[in-house]
């Protein structure tokens, strides 16, 4: 079984995949090309090397493992017609996506960013005007694993969490589950939304202008998930006009941010570049996710994460 990896695993962890009976081939994807060494591989494991590699110039590939939880990157017509299998790390961002999120509706309710702008101007001034989480209601566009490590944090602060998806389907730690398609009916409960759903053609643009004026007025936001689920054009209005009171985003429709973006100066706008998903142990569940899925691959079992390619996610 020959394997195709481009993220750069430690030595130890390399050898303790080849022991599981794998021939490895290691090229970085940064400065990946198309090589014949590589050509009659089975599987891969990588982020994003599409750009500069075409599977279709692998007869033999039949299993894609992404070490990203996103599949945007991938080319899924060629997957579809090739009828290779893709699995991704759906789960091995969340513990710290959920961190990041709590931390972020704590900052804007308590409105951290003033209070260092105030410390940078040496400024000794009381601010009356902060918000308990308590009691509030935050909505989840997306109920996956990001959504669900998010919301049983929550849990903890006494909120009600009301979640969207496809079919409708119960999640747990949520109160309430409404399909996509009544968001605006259901927005004026909330005082929190989360975007937390995966990038597909259906979300696209998906929280438009129609759906924000939807929501009650002064509403919170955070998006954690891609860019382009919002309109960004009617994000920017509706946090001029204070529709939206405060957002944190650490995802936008271009990456990165342009400089002339209106939201770098917006003083209710928390901006990070994408980082949310960072922490100390991505690397260990990197590996991980692909252990475990190359052990259950080559003992004919199973896949964990198999990507459904209709749906996109």
């Amino acid at each position: 079984m020959k394997a195709l990896i481009t993220f750069k695993y430690t030595d130890e962890e390399m050898k303790t995949l080849e022991d599981l009976g794998y021939e490895i081939i290691f090229e970085d994807e940064k400065n990946i090309s198309f090589s014949e060494n590589m050509k009659d591989i089975d599987m891969m494991v990588c982020f994003n090397p599409f750009e500069k590699l075409d599977i279709g110039k692998f007869p033999n590939l039949k299993w894609i493992q992404l070490l990203s939880a996103g599949i945007n990157q991938v080319p899924l017509e060629k997957i579809k017609n090739q009828n290779i299998i893709l699995t991704n790390n759906r789960g091995g961002y969340s513990i710290p996506i959920a961190e990041w999120t709590v931390m972020k509706i704590l900052e804007m309710l308590k409105n951290s960013k003033e209070f260092y702008n105030k410390q940078r101007e040496k400024v000794w001034k009381m601010d009356t005007s902060l918000l308990e989480l308590y009691n509030k209601t935050v909505g989840f566009i997306g109920t996956g694993s990001i959504a669900q490590e998010t919301a049983k944090r929550l849990k903890g602060f006494g909120v009600e969490i009301i979640g969207f998806n496809l079919s409708g389907k119960e999640a747990e730690y949520f109160d309430e589950i409404y399909k996509i398609d009544e968001i605006e009916k259901t927005a004026p409960k909330l005082d929190i939304l989360v975007i937390a759903a995966p990038y597909t053609e259906k979300t696209h643009h998906l929280v438009d202008n129609k759906v924000l004026q939807s929501m009650k007025d002064g509403i919170y936001l955070v998006n954690i998930a891609r860019g382009s689920i919002i309109d960004e054009k009617a994000l920017i209005a509706n946090l001029q006009s204070g529709k939206i009171k405060k957002a944190a985003l650490d995802v936008f429709e271009e990456e990165p941010l342009p400089e002339n973006s209106p939201l770098w100066n917006m003083d209710n706008v928390i901006i990070s570049p994408h980082n949310s998903w960072a922490s100390e142990m991505n690397f260990r569940r990197r590996y991980e996710i692909a252990y475990k899925n190359m052990k259950k691959y080559i003992n004919n079992e199973e896949l964990i994460n198999i990507v459904d390619i209709k749906k996109g996610y």
